[in-house]
């Protein structure tokens, strides 16, 4: 294995971790620096705060997936020490050969047991709960969908034009009531609410965009009570209380497990996976930043995404996720349940470069042409539960201005505006650096980017992320 500071960077949970461990390692820290003799395993002591050094080892036997120890306290994984350990191997230090210490070879052979028994192909065993909370936790929620249909029907009563005049704190009220009934996904959507509202009484210049997206709320807050009641009824009835393959689950605040996704037979085997494009956005309502990763698989051209969620409260402790830009070979990939560009996650994972061949084959995986596109993105957004866009590659037949408007218009001669997502804000502004490409981007490329539907002139346009060519992925955003 190659160790290169990138590596160190994409380990680290934020960037200020790995600064402390760049400088532990300068300011020479570390002693008693030993490997093994095949160097698969590094470990030494490190100085700390108190008069006995940190104890701290790297286990490099599966290199794209590192297994850090120490025994300091922090909370941060991995922890300035095990990367100050990794740029003493970046440096060159002297690490004396020796026989790897009996507790580290113990708690590699428990890990590689358990790695072990992931590769066997043995389901994970989901975790039992006691069926009489279940029934109390699907009559709280039964209890809180009451409430919150109270809400919205009293707002749709009274219609969207009195927002104006409304107290944003009884949205956050409900908010923090609905949080306690195990509703945390219809938690988020009213404190949007309360967001949307204040927005309209403090910013006059902001109130159409305000108005709007409080009536997307609205409609989406509905269509979730009325579905999620039934859905909630049925298995309190059946005694049913195991996971089910639907999107309801996530929107009432429920969080997915990898054990319980494979029980419901949501995981597809050796996926191959190449990284479109990455993105950072912040969550008002949840005070949270969203790295967010758009995955096309090379074998069926489908496009997923992977989310990471970084509470502002844990900042710190929640390790960050980068741009990839090697393929990526997952013995076990997990798909949770929904439509389109669908979340996905994985346990582990190895990554290679693109050969020459495979990088030139991923245009041809663009949809057949743009009305194909139109027509699944036209049936996403009519799904109230669904986000209102899709992510897709297009094949380009020309990429350039008509007039004043910036169009991508495919083989078959058929056009769409390429424009900014206006939720997406600033930070994601993306469609005017197309014109700052140093060449021109010939037939037989493909643009990847979301396709979503613009409230200002009521057309469907095309927010552009990056353009894949024969030879590269150009991407527009990070």
């Amino acid at each position: 294995m190659e160790l290169t500071e990138q590596t160190i960077l994409l380990q680290a949970p934020n960037p200020a971790a790995a600064e402390n461990g760049r400088k532990l390692s300068k300011k020479g820290s570390f002693s008693a620096l030993c490997k093994t003799q095949d160097k698969t395993v590094y470990w030494g002591e490190c100085a700390g705060s108190g008069k006995n050094p940190y104890h701290v080892s790297i286990d490099w036997l599966n290199p794209d997936a590192p297994v850090c120890r120490c025994s300091c306290p922090s909370r941060q994984f991995p922890c300035k020490h095990a990367l100050g350990l990794m740029f003493e191997q970046l440096a060159g230090k002297d690490f004396e050969t020796a026989e790897i210490p009996q507790d580290i070879a113990d708690k590699r052979s428990r890990q590689a047991a358990r790695t072990a028994k992931k590769e066997s192909g043995e389901p994970p065993k989901a975790k039992k709960t006691s069926s009489a909370a279940q029934k109390k936790k699907l009559s709280r929620q039964l209890e809180g969908l009451d409430m919150a249909e109270k809400m919205v029907n009293d707002l749709l009563t009274t219609g969207v034009g009195t927002l104006s005049g409304s107290s944003a704190q009884a949205y956050d009220k409900l908010a923090k009531d609905l949080g306690s009934c195990y509703l945390t996904g219809l938690q988020a959507a009213f404190t949007r609410m309360a967001l949307a509202v204040r927005t309209i009484q403090q910013n006059s210049g902001q109130s159409d965009i305000a108005y709007t997206e409080a009536l997307r709320i609205l409609i989406y807050l509905r269509s979730v009570i009325k579905k999620s009641r039934t859905f909630l009824q049925t298995k309190l009835e059946t005694d049913n209380f195991s996971s089910e393959d639907t999107v309801l689950f996530e929107a009432l605040g429920g969080v997915w497990k990898l054990e319980d996704l494979h029980a419901v037979g949501a995981f597809r085997e050796k996926a191959r996976l190449m990284q479109l494009s990455f993105d950072v956005s912040y969550d008002e309502a949840k005070k949270e930043y969203i790295e967010r990763g758009w995955w096309l698989d090379i074998d069926s051209g489908h496009i997923d995404q992977t989310l990471n969620f970084r509470p502002l409260k844990a900042l710190k402790y929640v390790r960050g996720e980068d741009s990839r830009f090697d393929l990526l070979e997952i013995p076990t990939l997990y798909t949770y349940p929904g439509e389109g560009n669908r979340r996905i996650r994985w346990d582990s994972a190895s990554s290679r470069p693109l050969t020459k061949e495979e990088r030139a084959a991923l245009p041809a995986l663009a949809r057949p042409d743009l009305a194909t596109a139109l027509k699944e993105t036209k049936n996403q957004i009519k799904n109230t539960l669904l986000p209102k866009f899709l992510a897709v590659l297009l094949p380009i037949g020309q990429l350039g201005k008509v007039e004043d408007t910036l169009v991508l218009e495919d083989p078959e001669g058929t056009r769409i505006v390429l424009r900014d997502r206006p939720e997406d804000g600033a930070s994601h502004a993306s469609t005017d650096r197309l014109a700052l490409l140093p060449e021109r981007i010939s037939p037989g490329s493909a643009l990847f980017g979301l396709m979503f539907y613009d409230e200002s002139d009521r057309s469907i346009c095309l927010h552009p992320y990056s353009i894949l060519t024969p030879s590269r992925i150009i991407r527009l955003q990070f």
